[in-house]
């Protein structure tokens, strides 16, 4: 199964000290209102627009507090980070119409927000220092490195539980592990496991900054730390194997030209040769021209993170949804997220930024549809696009889809 039910589920829940316990003397666990709440009062935002404008230049006072080593700071252990947020779908009913979609499901987009949120928050609880109110660091989402999903259908009228800690820490970065549950016949069970990969930067989110380094307490979180490690390396060695740096491998050359091959037009003109131009589609097939779909969206300060930049979640949220359009019109039935994998955060997006987001399916299998999303930023001043991430989702289609063909190199 893709959802494994890591080791540390098992973990205490600190949070029975740090929020407020229950008459029963069992924790009270926040929900996605107070994990957002929490994130504006540990870097000093206001809801406000004006005074928010106002709180992100008293920051800049916050560079004394960094640490000038990383060995200056004190270690930290996996379960000091470890944290338990509930979405009370099934007990607060008025929260639910949000996160609700038309096939009476939960919005997998809403979720990617809430992953996102929570993994802040789980920084800043590893990064905390005891006498001072406010963290100095700017934690920012860089990549999702992946999600898996066991579940086809999250239901709308059920609990929801986020676990989640630091499973990794380089020098100012650090990994986190989520996890996913939902409540069922008085049982939680998995419904999916998120690795994030978030960047610690100074106090005006310019520069990089250290984090407290991650020291293991048992084999099992010893063997976390290395699969961590492993990930780092993985996510190196893919950068450096772009086709803009690396050619494609006799396997990737093999495949590329098998595909042209059962796209040229064979019929031939008494002794004419068979022309490189002359391409036609194979039967059950889709050019992969044909399978796009675009968006434009306006950012608003409403979509504004506590960095007064728009909120990586809602950025997901929006190209998950433009991805699941384009699985949606491409398999003409309803697909389901399988996975999610390598969302780059190359660039912040600002406040009234516009946002071009398109939709290619890049590959399919039976019933599976790869859809990549591209999103970048126009300037309508200067008339220049900038990519600011890239997506790659894939989907599960309810029928057999057609085969996405590509017509150029490229």
């Amino acid at each position: 199964s893709a959802c494994r039910l890591s080791t540390m589920r098992k973990l205490p829940s600190v949070l029975a000290r740090t929020l407020t316990s229950g008459t029963s003397g069992s924790p009270v666990l926040p929900d996605m209102s107070e994990v957002r709440s929490r994130l504006r009062d540990i870097v000093g935002a206001s809801t406000n627009w004006r005074d928010h404008v106002q709180a992100m230049q008293e920051r800049k006072a916050l560079h004394t507090l960094l640490a000038k080593r990383q060995e200056d700071l004190s270690p930290r252990r996996m379960k000091d980070s470890y944290l338990e947020v509930i979405l009370p779908l099934g007990s607060q009913p008025e929260i639910r119409e949000k996160y609700l979609n038309v096939h009476n499901s939960v919005r997998f987009g809403r979720i990617l927000e809430d992953l996102d949120s929570l993994g802040v928050l789980i920084c800043y609880t590893h990064t905390k220092q005891e006498m001072q109110p406010r963290s100095p660091l700017s934690i920012v989402t860089a990549l999702v490195d992946k999600i898996n999903l066991c579940k086809k259908i999250i239901y709308p009228d059920c609990d929801i539980k986020f676990t989640g800690n630091v499973s990794w820490v380089g020098r100012t970065s650090m990994e986190v592990k989520m996890h996913m549950l939902q409540l069922h016949d008085g049982d939680y069970s998995p419904v999916l496991d998120a690795t994030f990969v978030m960047v610690a930067r100074d106090p005006e989110n310019k520069r990089p900054a250290f984090v407290n380094p991650l020291v293991p307490e048992t084999p099992e979180e010893e063997e976390i730390i290395k699969q961590g490690e492993l990930n780092k390396l993985k996510r190196i060695d893919f950068s450096t194997a772009s086709l803009l740096k690396m050619a494609p491998t006799a396997e990737e050359r093999n495949i590329v030209h098998d595909i042209f091959l059962n796209t040229l037009d064979t019929r031939q003109e008494g002794e004419g040769t068979v022309s490189f131009r002359s391409r036609k589609l194979p039967p059950n097939s889709v050019w992969m021209e044909d399978a796009k779909l675009k968006g434009l969206q306006i950012c608003h300060p409403q979509e504004r993170n506590i960095f007064n930049r728009i909120f990586g979640g809602f950025l997901m949220r929006k190209a998950f949804e433009l991805g699941w359009a384009t699985a949606c019109s491409y398999g003409c039935s309803r697909p389901f997220i399988v996975s999610v994998d390598d969302i780059m955060f190359q660039r912040p997006v600002e406040v009234g930024s516009l946002l071009l987001l398109s939709g290619q399916v890049c590959y399919t299998e039976k019933n599976y549809i790869q859809v990549r999303v591209h999103s970048e930023v126009y300037d309508a001043d200067t008339r220049e696009h900038q990519t600011t991430n890239i997506f790659h989702f894939t989907f599960i289609s309810e029928n057999e889809v057609p085969r996405v063909v590509p017509k150029t190199y490229g």
